[in-house]
This record gives structure tokens, C-alpha cells and sequence, in this order.
């Protein structure tokens, strides 16, 4: 029961922090392109691209039409985070890497208790319902 809630909030959480991200690529869309310069990326290339990212690695994961799409939206942000916060870190900017770390904390969460909540198992998620260390033999 802990594992379907904790797999729910973490998921909302994650999804709102994504869709949140991407309303504000769309709104200002001046100041993400002028953040991303200051980062060192192509701000005209990846902005676009990134809205749609943004969007659809959330619906992927919450809807779960197919299981191996969930699982790759779940590897793109994964990157997508780690990035995000090495980014930041690399222009010695820690508390701008804030976002990122607690997003990969809600990522780790929301993957590893999917199985528990949802009907159609990962195969790449571990079963909570089993210690891991038997799963290892």
C-alpha cells in the first residue's frame, strides 16, 4: 500500500515538475533561451525541442499506453536531469541544479515503485516484494 502512494505522489510530483518547466518554455520563452546561452547550448535548436520533451515524457509515464515507451520516457529524464544539474554545476551555479536533483530523487522514487501500482509490470523496475539481495542469485 506505501508503494502504490509513494509511486502516485512521486509521479504527480515529477509530471507537475515537468509540465511546470514546459508552461514556462512556453510563456518565456526570451528568458529560457537567454538561460540556455548562458549554459552554453543553441537556445533556438533546443528550446522547441525541449517544450515537446517536456510534455511528452510525463503523459508517457502517466498514461502507460506501453510499458517500453514508459520506460524510455523514464531514460530520458533520467539524462535529462543528470545533464540539467551538471550543467548548472559547471557554470558554478549549485542552486539552479536544485530542480534536478530533486527531480532525479522523485524519478528514483516513481520508477522503483511502478510495479507495485501499476498493472502491467517493467521488466526494468525491481519487485519491491522481494528482498534485492535474493534477486541477485
Amino acid at each position: 500500500m506505501f508503494e502504490n502512494y509513494a509511486y502516485w505522489i512521486s509521479t504527480a510530483l515529477l509530471s507537475l515538475l515537468y509540465l511546470v518547466s514546459a508552461h514556462l518554455y512556453l510563456t518565456k520563452r526570451d528568458h529560457v533561451k537567454q538561460a540556455q546561452v548562458a549554459l552554453g547550448y543553441s537556445a533556438n535548436h533546443l528550446v522547441p525541442f525541449m517544450i515537446c520533451v517536456k510534455i511528452m515524457a510525463p503523459v508517457a509515464i502517466l498514461t502507460r499506453m506501453s510499458v517500453p515507451l514508459s520506460d524510455l520516457a523514464y531514460a530520458g529524464i533520467f539524462y535529462h536531469l543528470i545533464l540539467s544539474g551538471m550543467a548548472h554545476l559547471g557554470v558554478r551555479n549549485p542552486k539552479a541544479a536544485a530542480p534536478a536533483i530533486l527531480g532525479l530523487v522523485l524519478l528514483a522514487t516513481s520508477f522503483v515503485t511502478q510495479n507495485a501500482a501499476c498493472q502491467v509490470p517493467s521488466p526494468y523496475a525491481p519487485s519491491l516484494a522481494q528482498p534485492i539481495h535474493q534477486s541477485l542469485n
